[in-house]
């Protein structure tokens, strides 16, 4: 497994170039003015923004605009925020907790309702319960996920009074407190609950099937030749066997999460580094743009090669070489 992880990590540095000049090359061709956070808004002077340029080293040919980026991103200078005037991976870290505090949340919420109606579902597969599960699931894969916020706003927050609707945390209070971590986890909640139950259909209709599926093995039947006791088979024999994709669905999770907080982050007004992916597009601050979008590209691939682990720890059949 050692050599296996090896070879991956080796062949993710080839990909992880492509992917760089692809995000570099892209950056460089949107419409708009690279150095709007840099330089004064108010002055206008073509003149002034060409000596910039100039100076900046923008005028470069692109290979060699791009070997200065990809140098200093291996030696770990991801560059200056045009916007927040502060080095990029200040700027990211700033955002990064409240992230993957988010997509920590969702994800417990995802798995406890998936495993909670997909185990139902696939024990009474075709009654009433189950075809009610299913229409939740046809629901959370067919509403989009700033409609289901802006919905869930609109009752919880504004006509009910539950949850707040934008920020991470309220004003005024001391970082380190008690009552600064309990306002963290009540801002967290509704976006979490937003995203976590958009993604849980996929698992829960995944984790049925296989539940029905398994119950349908030989080594079933002759556990109930037996006289085994039906939760001992749904227990320790169906689930145990249909848990494994959801398993490895976790390391997909890693990147799947963070890229899908983007639209979540904005339309709750979250902190984080979806929110700050978002702005960057629409400020043309292609420093933060490129470095996250590396972040979520690594991620991605990071979180393929968690996946074929986890696959291979939770299924012994498994072996990779």
């Amino acid at each position: 497994m050692l050599q296996y992880s090896l070879r991956r990590i080796l062949a993710m540095i080839p990909l992880l170039l492509l992917i760089s000049f692809v995000v570099f090359t892209l950056a460089l061709m949107m419409p708009g003015d690279p150095f709007s956070g840099e330089i004064d808004p108010s002055n206008t002077n073509p003149q002034y923004i060409e000596e910039m340029k100039e100076k900046l080293g923008y005028n470069d040919p692109i290979y060699v605009q791009y070997g200065r980026w990809i140098s200093n991103l291996v030696q770990g200078d991801l560059g200056k925020s045009f916007i927040y005037k502060k080095p990029v991976a200040e700027v990211i870290a700033q955002r990064i907790p409240n992230t993957l505090f988010l997509a920590i949340t969702s994800l417990i919420f995802t798995y406890i309702f998936a495993f909670a109606m997909g185990l139902f579902a696939g024990r009474k597969p075709y009654t009433l319960g189950d075809n009610l599960v299913a229409t939740y699931n046809y629901l959370g894969l067919a509403i989009p996920s700033f409609v289901a916020g802006i919905v869930a706003i609109y009752f919880f927050s504004f006509k009910l009074g539950w949850f707040p609707f934008s920020g991470s945390v309220a004003v005024g209070l001391e970082s380190g407190t008690w009552n600064y971590y309990l306002s963290k986890i009540h801002h967290v909640l509704l976006p979490a609950l937003v995203l976590g139950l958009m993604g849980t259909a996929s698992y829960t209709q995944f984790l049925r099937n296989d539940i029905i599926e398994n119950s349908r093995k030989d080594y079933v039947r002759t556990a109930r030749a037996k006289g085994t006791k039906e939760s001992k088979i749904y227990n320790q024999h169906i689930l145990r066997n249909s848990i494994i994709p959801l398993v490895t669905f976790l390391g997909f999770d890693i990147a799947t999460l963070i890229g899908g907080a983007v639209i979540t982050e904005t339309i709750f007004t979250y902190p984080g580094v979806g929110q700050l992916f978002l702005e960057s597009v629409e400020r043309r601050d292609y420093a933060v743009m490129m470095s996250i979008t590396m972040l979520l590209s690594f991620l991605t691939l990071f979180g393929n090669l968690i996946a074929d682990l986890l696959y291979g720890i939770v299924d012994p059949r498994i072996r990779l070489d």
